[in-house]
């Protein structure tokens, strides 16, 4: 009789290891690995072969379907999904506690009158779901409850029910009894994760899976996790905005680059159409420091407030602090100002914030942040409703962005009547009254709005 095979995983990232190791070479934490059991004991070394059922074909023969998608009445989820909801998918959800997953889902399935909804919640009871759900506007009637952690039980259910969608909250409190492990274990996180795939693609029923995540963002488990399911979402935000993020990390359907917001209130998550507005304050007089950008999330142009501040430093070291905004990019535009543009940067401290709390990564706002740091500096407001978009290069020239046509007619929807950006975009004259001034040289830039 062959002996159980065991291995030892990382619980926070699931790296393998051959033995107990002290620290993660994977992740860095430690006292994190955990034994858990490969393959089991077993009487046979070779078992019977099975009987192939479908034959290889080539590539030409496949015939291509489309899927047949199930559209949400939450515009933002079926932005980010691509459409709608496939039918048999299995999609995860992660984020941060109480960040508003479990709203999210529960939300979705109250609002869709006549859809058939299981949901699986191995952490709250019915009485704790029911009162979320009284503070949501919805009047589905075939939401079912389903208070169990149970694999078999759960496919079980799903037989019996036929819902049309399913949500497991969360992955880490479902086990299945063919592994002897504890739930949130690496061996049973990927156990009940194939199990559900297999129970989404044989009914052809979408499956959302709500994850914990670790203390660096991403999500608890093992990393074949995320290999498993159809599409990774992450939920974010900060706690001290009433704005949510929902990106796309993986999407086997569809784009990975879509961005869906949402604003948290009282009565659930409320979807927003315009995030342009709402990322725009509103002042009666012009400020120095405050520049306009525009950036591009997927399909979607999104005008952010740069907000810079420059002062002389009072301590020895000078600060350089941003936020939504990669430091070392900020390192990068200053050294280019002061390199190029001759402003003296090495005795102030630099403070950069993305207003509404969003984390960027589009190198088109560099004229942005560029424009409100020198705005700062000379303590000179930037014209009034002027925008900038364009990537910087370390030689302090104005290199073109992709899409501008999409980027100025946002800008000139919400009545601005001037853009900055780099040459190249020649077929991209504006719309409207929105003027476009394309220049070759940030110093050019600097000089015609200071």
């Amino acid at each position: 009789m062959a002996k159980a095979k065991t291995a030892w995983f990382c619980s926070s990232c699931g790296q393998q290891s051959s033995a107990w190791v002290g620290k993660c070479h994977s992740c860095g934490s430690w006292n994190s690995f955990v034994e858990e059991l490969v393959e089991p004991a077993s009487t046979s070394k070779t078992g019977p072969r099975k009987k192939i059922n479908v034959l290889p074909q080539t590539i030409q023969s496949v015939e291509r379907k489309e899927e047949a998608r199930m559209v949400t009445p939450d515009s933002e989820l079926n932005r980010v999904l691509g459409g709608g909801i496939v039918p048999g998918a299995l999609m995860l959800l992660g984020g941060e506690p109480g960040i508003g997953k479990s709203t999210l889902l529960l939300q979705l399935a109250m609002q869709m009158p006549g859809v058939k909804v299981l949901y699986v919640s191995g952490e709250e009871s019915p009485t704790q779901i029911k009162l979320r759900a009284e503070r949501i506007e919805g009047g589905n009637e075939e939401v079912y409850l389903f208070p169990e952690t149970d694999t078999h039980l759960i496919a079980e259910q799903m037989d019996e029910l036929e819902p049309d969608w399913v949500v497991i909250d969360s992955i880490q409190t479902i086990h299945s009894p063919t592994l002897d492990s504890g739930p949130g274990s690496v061996g049973q996180i990927r156990q009940t994760a194939t199990e559900l795939m297999k129970l989404a693609k044989e009914r052809n029923i979408p499956i959302f899976l709500i994850g914990h995540i670790t203390k660096d963002g991403s999500i608890a488990g093992p990393k074949v996790l995320e290999h498993l399911v159809d599409t990774v979402l992450q939920f974010e935000g900060d706690r001290h905005y009433s704005y949510r993020l929902l990106r796309t990390m993986k999407n086997r359907f569809g784009s990975t680059s879509e961005l869906g917001l949402y604003e948290m209130q009282g009565s659930g998550l409320r979807s927003v159409e315009n995030p342009s507005e709402l990322l725009l304050s509103t002042r009666d007089e012009p400020t120095a420091g405050i520049a306009i950008g525009v950036l591009l999330e997927g399909s979607r142009p999104l005008l952010i407030e740069v907000q810079a501040l420059v002062t002389p430093t009072a301590y020895g070291m000078p600060q350089r602090s941003c936020t939504g905004f990669d430091p070392r990019r900020l390192n990068m535009l200053l050294a280019v100002l002061e390199k190029r543009m001759g402003f003296r940067l090495g005795q102030m401290d630099v403070f950069l914030n993305m207003a509404g709390g969003i984390k960027v990564e589009d190198p088109a706002l560099d004229l942005a942040v560029c424009a409100a740091i020198a705005s700062s500096v000379r303590d000179t407001p930037l014209p009034e409703l002027t925008v900038f978009c364009g990537e910087v290069g370390l030689s302090g020239e104005i290199r073109p962005v992709h899409r501008l046509e999409q980027r100025t007619n946002e800008a000139s929807r919400l009545g601005f009547t001037q853009v900055f950006c780099g040459p190249g975009n020649t077929e991209d004259k504006g719309k409207g009254t929105l003027k476009v001034v394309q220049k070759n040289r940030l110093f050019e830039v600097l000089q015609s709005i200071l």
